[in-house]
Formats: C-alpha cells, sequence, structure tokens
C-alpha cells in the first residue's frame, strides 16, 4: 500500500507539473477532492481572512501556481496528495469550469440542460478539454476574457449545472480521488481550452437566473438543507461534510448568515465549536476571491 501511495504522489506531481508548464496555476489535493495541505491559521481565532498573504502555504487555491518550484514545495510539504486543483479565472488562461453532474436520483440530465441553454440564448458549446469524472459526470475547460469576473455557483443555470470561476478550482486530469481517477475524455487530449461563448458568458455573469426553481430558492431554505446534510454526517466525515457545506453556503452569498445553524450541526455532530468555526472560517476563505489592489 506505501509504494502505491508513493505511486500515487509521484504521479500527481508529474500531472501537477505538466499543467503548470501550460500556464495553469496548481496546487495538490487530498482523495476527498479538498486542500491536502492544512491551513496554518487552523488554530487562531476566526474568522481569519488571510489568503496566503502570510507567505505559507495551506491557503488552498490560493497557493496555486505556475512555478515548478513552487509546485514541487507544496508537494512536497503534502507527501499525502492524490491530485491537484487548478485555480479557476486566473491569467493567462482565466479559466471558466462547467461541471455537468450526473443526477440518478432526480433524473436531471446537466448535459440536455446545457444544449437547450444553448439554443435558447443562441450559442453553440465549443469543442474544448473535457475531463471525465468519476462519477459519470464531465467538466468543460472554457476561458474568460481580461476584466470579466465569473463567479462560482451551484445549479444556478440548471439542475445539475455547477460552475468554477474566480475563487474556484477544478480537479486536474490524473488525478486520484477516494471514487476513482479523474481522465480526460477521449478525442479532447489536444484541444486547448476554447474561449467561453457569448451567450454563455452573458448568463455566468448576469446576477440572477430565475427561469428554473433552483434561481427561486431562497437563501434560508438552501441553508436548511445544508445544515441538515451537516448533521446526517458520521465519524470521520464530519469536518468533510461541514466544509463542503460551508463552501456552498460562501459561494451563494450567505456564508455569514448561515455559520452559526452550521456550527449548531457540526457540533451535534460531535465536533467542538472552534473545530467547527476553524472549518467554516477556512471554507470562507478558500472560497471568497483575492483582492487585487
Amino acid at each position: 500500500m506505501a509504494t502505491t501511495d508513493s505511486q500515487t504522489a509521484t504521479l500527481a506531481l508529474a500531472h501537477a507539473l505538466s499543467a503548470a508548464e501550460r500556464g495553469l496555476p496548481v496546487f495538490p489535493l487530498s482523495a476527498t477532492k479538498l486542500p491536502a495541505l492544512r491551513s496554518p491559521h487552523r488554530d487562531e481565532t476566526p474568522p481569519v481572512r488571510c489568503r496566503g498573504a502570510c507567505g505559507l502555504p495551506g491557503h488552498g487555491v490560493h497557493d496555486a501556481t505556475t512555478d515548478p518550484a513552487a509546485v514541487r514545495a507544496l508537494f512536497a510539504a503534502a507527501p499525502k496528495a492524490t491530485g491537484y486543483g487548478i485555480a479557476c479565472g486566473r491569467p493567462p488562461h482565466r479559466l471558466i469550469g462547467i461541471d455537468l453532474d450526473i443526477d440518478t436520483v432526480h433524473g436531471n440530465d446537466s448535459v440536455a440542460a446545457l444544449q437547450h441553454l444553448a439554443l435558447q440564448h443562441l450559442f453553440t458549446i465549443p469543442a474544448t478539454v473535457t475531463v471525465l469524472t468519476p462519477s459519470g459526470g464531465r467538466h468543460l475547460w472554457l476561458t474568460g476574457p481580461s476584466g470579466v469576473s465569473v463567479s462560482n455557483s451551484a445549479g444556478r443555470l440548471a439542475p445539475g449545472i455547477d460552475v468554477r470561476g474566480a475563487g474556484g478550482y477544478l480537479v486536474g486530469p490524473g488525478s486520484v480521488t477516494a471514487h476513482g481517477r479523474y481522465r480526460l475524455a477521449p478525442g479532447t487530449a489536444h484541444l486547448v481550452p476554447a474561449p467561453c461563448p457569448r451567450g454563455l458568458l452573458r448568463l455566468l455573469t448576469t446576477r440572477q437566473h430565475t427561469d428554473h426553481p433552483v434561481g427561486r430558492t431562497s437563501p434560508a431554505r438552501r441553508g436548511q438543507g445544508l445544515a441538515q446534510f451537516v448533521r446526517e454526517a458520521h465519524e470521520g466525515q464530519r469536518n468533510t461534510r461541514l466544509f463542503w457545506a460551508a463552501c456552498r453556503a460562501y459561494e451563494h452569498g450567505f456564508g455569514d448568515d448561515l455559520a452559526e445553524a452550521l456550527t449548531e450541526a457540526a457540533t451535534s455532530t460531535g465536533l467542538t465549536g472552534q473545530e467547527a468555526r476553524a472549518t467554516i472560517a477556512s471554507a470562507a476563505r478558500l472560497t471568497t476571491p483575492r483582492r487585487t489592489p
């Protein structure tokens, strides 16, 4: 097992270095798809708003770099990394990730939903780099224009369509997670990320999209669902569930309002209040885009 773990970590570094050479900022991920390096501020009283200004690693997507020496240093500090994240919204590519989930439970067809949006708003989905996920979904890589910031969102365009923009990240192809490997879709390895179609870009930069029920769901109602998701966590997944729920809340703009409810939900599963608040503060740091002067 140790040999396999070592080989996985070595391959993750190799894939990350290859991506960095192509101008994609990368950082190490664990098998849970979360940042592999612990925050240097984990013992500080939240909220802590540092996004790497302290100079120490452990700031998640804000650690992402294209410098080969820095990439090697990050992975050396995270020997159990099994994959790598690619920061979105950063030059030169200003990557936008369109995450098309497979939802067999509710019957949502995210691919068909995207095609419907393309017909409705008069744009064509271009041939571009496509990454297949272990769950059967896919990530489409697009590039954004300079001066335009695309926010992270989940289900805002349509059910099953998540968007990764400024402050977010995509799991890079070649990464290994607890559920399997991310890999390039056949026939797309030779492609470069295509420019985001204008019609789609307008949808991504419109503040609110209300063509479907997801866009009309109130923050309070979505918050109840996230808190319940945390309450249902079993031992061994409590922190992971809390971090995921807090990230979704901050991506949708109501993280601070939901922080107390998430803390209460987490403490009901056995986490201490300090642990819960530290995890929520970490989610806030990782999902809020770094401000540039």
